[in-house]
């Protein structure tokens, strides 16, 4: 017997959390209609995903290490500890633009079906971290090519995944919202991210800012989750779970997650009027 759905005053309220999962279908497709317009029609496809990390690093690697002469005393390669800072970074930065255009960029499907509407940048995230994945796999090539050996600590990296999963997504869960009723967010969203990667410890580290500082760079929620990363690749790189930044970052991360659903769900109801 085919599932029916019965439309009642109320129903879309009491049954947000369980029709999340009941549309997990279309959540897959979403994220797989993403994925295959991101590289339809383009000359060098998931090429791109390779060559823009890697030319960030040189860049990064010069810039920072040559020129400002910011390079970190450590016995691991320099290009490794910008690239360990780069990959979460770009996940977010990636993250944070598709998902604050995509309800605006999915206007006909808000019209005219119900669904719950966080399943769209929800999976516009999903699509940036299969970005994440390939810049992960140049990763494990230049261990090889600098003759590198991560510590066992790597395998924690997976927890790090998830907290820059939800550093990603209630940011731009807040501002695919906003960007529905002002469309000028979209102007400040390029500005954001620019922004954002001066002040997190990209192209050097925190280690280098001075100490009476960490507690107002650790409300950059990027900070806790890049330290974090670093600290998987690093042999030497500093615990940032012995650090009191770290958790300055995840509290920040969690509070902005939950003001986030708030405000998308309060404004959600009225999507198909204002888009």
């Amino acid at each position: 017997m085919a599932q029916r759905t019965i439309i009642e005053p109320g129903r879309s309220e009491k049954n947000y959390w369980n029709d999340l999962w009941r549309y997990r279908e279309l959540f897959y497709i979403l994220s797989w209609r993403d994925i295959k317009v991101r590289y339809k029609q383009t000359t060098l496809g998931v090429l791109w995903a390779i060559i823009r990390p890697l030319l960030t690093m040189i860049i990064f690697t010069f810039v920072f290490g040559k020129v400002a002469k910011m390079d970190v005393q450590s016995t691991v390669p320099y290009a490794l500890i910008v690239f360990a800072g780069l990959l979460p970074w770009q996940f977010f930065s990636n993250a944070l633009t598709e998902s604050s255009n995509s309800l605006v960029g999915n206007e006909r499907l808000i019209t005219k079906v119900y669904f719950p509407r966080m399943i769209i940048p929800a999976s516009s995230v999903i699509t940036s971290f299969i970005d994440f994945l390939i810049s992960f796999v140049i990763l494990l090539i230049l261990f090889i090519v600098y003759q590198y050996m991560p510590p066992g600590r790597i395998f924690f990296m997976p927890l790090f995944w998830i907290m820059a999963f939800f550093a990603s997504f209630g940011p731009g869960l807040y501002l695919t919202a906003m960007n529905v009723k002002y469309r000028d967010f979209r102007y400040i969203i390029p500005f954001i991210v620019q922004f954002g990667l001066f002040i997190s410890p990209v192209g050097y580290t925190t280690a280098q800012i001075p100490e009476k500082y960490h507690w107002l760079y650790a409300l950059n929620p990027m900070t806790g989750v890049i330290d974090g990363f670093r600290w998987c690749i690093v042999t030497d790189a500093p615990n940032p779970l012995l650090s009191y930044p770290f958790y300055i970052s995840l509290a920040v991360i969690i509070l902005f997650l939950f003001l986030a659903v708030y405000q998308f769900r309060k404004m959600e109801k009225n999507f198909a009027d204002l888009i």
